[in-house]
C-alpha cells in the first residue's frame, strides 16, 4: 500500500464540477491499493498517516501530527501509486489491487479513519477527479507499508 501524504492549508476535490470533498488544514493522502495489501496494511498505513510529525510545533519543528493538530484528512484513490516505472516508458499496473478490492480498502480506510476520530472528506473512487490544494511548505512524503 501507498500513500503520498501532503500537508496542505486547504484542499478540495471536484467531478464533473461538482464538489465531492474539501478540507480546511490537515493532509492530502493519495492512496495506491497493490495486490498484497489487505486490511493490516490499512490500519497501519491510517495509523503511520494520522500519527506521522509532519505539523510544526511552538519551535518551528516538524513534530505534531495530524491528530496533535486537529487537522482534517483528505482520501482520494490514486491507482497510479502503484505502477512499476522502472522499465521502459510506459508504467506497469501489473501490481495494482482490481478495482473491487482496492474499493474495498480504500472504503476501510475511511471507514477506520472516521471511527478514529478524524474529520474525513474523500474523492470519488475510480471517477476523473480534479484535485485543487494548498500544499503548505511544500511538505510531501510517500509512506509505503
Amino acid at each position: 500500500m501507498q500513500g503520498l501524504i501532503q500537508r496542505v492549508k486547504h484542499a478540495k476535490v471536484e467531478v464533473d464540477d461538482q464538489l465531492v470533498g474539501q478540507i480546511k488544514q490537515g493532509i492530502v493522502l493519495l492512496l495506491g491499493v497493490e495486490k498484497h495489501d489487505d486490511k493490516d496494511t490499512t490500519n497501519k498505513l491510517l495509523h503511520k498517516v494520522s500519527n506521522y510529525r509532519i505539523f510544526s510545533d511552538e519551535n518551528d519543528k516538524m513534530n505534531l501530527s495530524l491528530k496533535d493538530i486537529k487537522g482534517e484528512l483528505l482520501v482520494v484513490s490514486q491507482f497510479t501509486l502503484a505502477a512499476d516505472t522502472k522499465k521502459g516508458m510506459r508504467p506497469s499496473f501489473s501490481s495494482a489491487a482490481t478495482p473491487a478490492q482496492a474499493n474495498e480498502l480504500y472504503e476501510y480506510f475511511v471507514d477506520q479513519a472516521k471511527a478514529a476520530g478524524l474529520s474525513v472528506a474523500t474523492g470519488r473512487f475510480a471517477a476523473d477527479m480534479q484535485v485543487s490544494l494548498c500544499n503548505d511548505g511544500p511538505v510531501t512524503f510517500l509512506l509505503t507499508i
